[in-house]
């Protein structure tokens, strides 16, 4: 079985140490890391992964501008589940997230990495259903 693919796009050093160690404790993925939004367009566009991790407040090009500009390209990247994580807490932010076009939301600090495990494990789930071809119909 292939490894899923997962881009975690966090400028902060620490905060991206820290994210793609938990992630490695929730499955066997192929992590690849982004310092800002313009670096992840890059990356998606060579290689896509599977499923993104987006950090909204980045220099750059923020992620709120990096999710519209996916949600804006044609073919299969415009799909690509974007998880927002962000510090950005405050009333109403994980509506403007999903607005911006990111497919879910998750507040910094992490405290409770099940929380990211369940939602990562959610998306690509479903990331495999619209990529698995349907069984044959018996007759």
């Amino acid at each position: 079985m292939e490894r899923k693919k997962i881009l975690v796009v966090e400028d902060n050093e620490d905060n991206r140490y820290i994210l793609v160690a938990r992630l490695r404790q929730c499955g066997n993925f192929e992590i690849r890391e982004a310092r800002h939004g313009q670096q992840a367009l890059e990356m998606i566009t060579e290689d896509p992964p599977d499923l993104m991790l987006l950090d909204l407040k980045l220099p750059v090009l923020d992620g709120w501008e990096t999710a519209r500009r996916i949600r804006a390209m044609s073919g299969p990247l415009q799909s690509l589940p974007i998880i927002a994580i962000t510090a950005q807490a405050m009333r109403g932010d994980r509506e403007k997230a999903l607005a911006a076009g990111c497919n879910d939301y998750i507040a910094k600090p992490i405290i409770d990495i099940s929380i990211v495990k369940e939602k990562v494990e959610r998306f690509l789930r479903q990331e495999d259903s619209r990529t698995t071809p349907a069984a044959p119909v018996a007759v």
